[in-house]
């Protein structure tokens, strides 16, 4: 499982180089020079791998800053494109995964064979953390401070600061605690801009109709990889499925058709939407729908609340795929 953590598709071939800084945003160019400096500190670091510590019973206390990165922002600016480049220019050992991919390891693995799986390494890279729930917090934040002991150093991304995570959602004092906790690992670094999926780009193409979906799907290239699904009926399936393995749902599927996209109807749906909409993204996936546009998708009750961001970055990510949709799968003469 350890090895498989590594950069999904779409990142597999992006450096500091591939990455295109806005000039109205003096901050995105300060970004890629921070994590160039920090990969070439992880890569001047000699004495082989990380002194591990298991056995000590007091925690060495880890400075501000001289841990981790944390990329904030909003979604589009790139910020899973810098964490891809970091990883490639960091030295083995090393692992990029998602903040759900990294509770799952702990889930199968077990906690204590977590920590010696990875305090082994040079860099772990950790892509959108979800602290929602406190579980979660406490489960991260004390795995990272066992590898921050071990002398990993970390990289996250999210579009929430580290000492923002959570608020507005859960007011347990222990929650903020750990919380806190976890953002003094990290040096924050802002990266403000627009999404960039979509800066100067024509307009996202309309819906097609219902029985165009069914004909483009008979017409897509590499057609045995096409999958056709009435929305509604996705959306059931979904829900036996856990989220980590819809990864596995993608196999092998090269073009997504649905039919009859619909607004979701509760956030326990909305959010199952997201992950996918995620694991279709990082496949680089091309999506032709029927039904409502997909910024239409999540109600304005969604967009206001405290997944507000997760929404927007599936908005955002669906927007693209079905352009790459319009792009990359043929149109097909009607007849009459």
């Amino acid at each position: 499982m350890v090895a498989e953590m590594v950069p999904p598709p779409r990142f597999d071939g992006v450096r500091f180089g591939t990455y295109i800084p806005d000039p109205a945003q003096p901050g995105q160019a300060e970004a890629v020079r921070r994590l160039e400096h920090f990969a070439a500190m992880l890569n001047t670091v000699h004495g082989g791998e990380p002194k591990r510590r298991w056995f000590r019973r007091e925690k060495a206390a880890a400075p501000a800053g001289q841990s981790g990165i944390y990329l904030d922002g909003g979604y589009g600016v790139g910020k899973t494109h810098l964490l891809a480049s970091l990883w490639h220019a960091a030295p083995a050992p090393k692992s990029l995964c998602t903040f759900v991919e990294l509770t799952n390891l702990v889930g199968a693995l077990g906690f204590q064979q977590t920590v010696q799986a990875l305090s082994g390494h040079r860099l772990l890279c950790i892509d959108e953390f979800e602290l929602d729930d406190p579980g979660d917090t406490v489960l991260v934040s004390t795995l990272l401070g066992k590898l921050v002991d071990a002398g990993v150093k970390l990289a996250a991304t999210s579009n929430t600061l580290p000492d923002k995570l959570g608020e507005g959602r859960f007011a347990a004092v222990d929650f903020m605690r750990e919380i806190q906790g976890l953002s003094a690992h990290f040096a924050s670094l802002r990266i403000d801009g627009d999404d960039y999926r979509h800066r100067g780009l024509p307009e996202a193409p309309a819906p097609a109709a219902d029985d165009e979906v069914v004909t483009k799907t008979a017409h897509a290239p590499g057609v045995h990889g096409a999958s056709l699904d009435d929305f509604p009926a996705l959306l059931d399936h979904l829900a036996r499925v856990h989220p980590s393995r819809y990864g596995a749902l993608l196999e092998g599927v090269r073009a997504v058709f649905w039919r009859g996209v619909v607004p979701v109807a509760d956030q326990s749906t909305a959010l199952r939407l997201v992950v996918l909409a995620d694991r279709m993204y990082d496949r680089e996936i091309p999506v032709v729908a029927s039904g409502v546009p997909f910024d239409a998708i999540f109600s304005d009750e969604m967009l206001g609340g405290g997944y507000k961001k997760k929404y927007l970055r599936a908005i955002s990510r669906l927007v693209a795929m079905a352009r790459d949709g319009a792009e990359r799968v043929p149109a097909v003469e009607r007849d009459g």
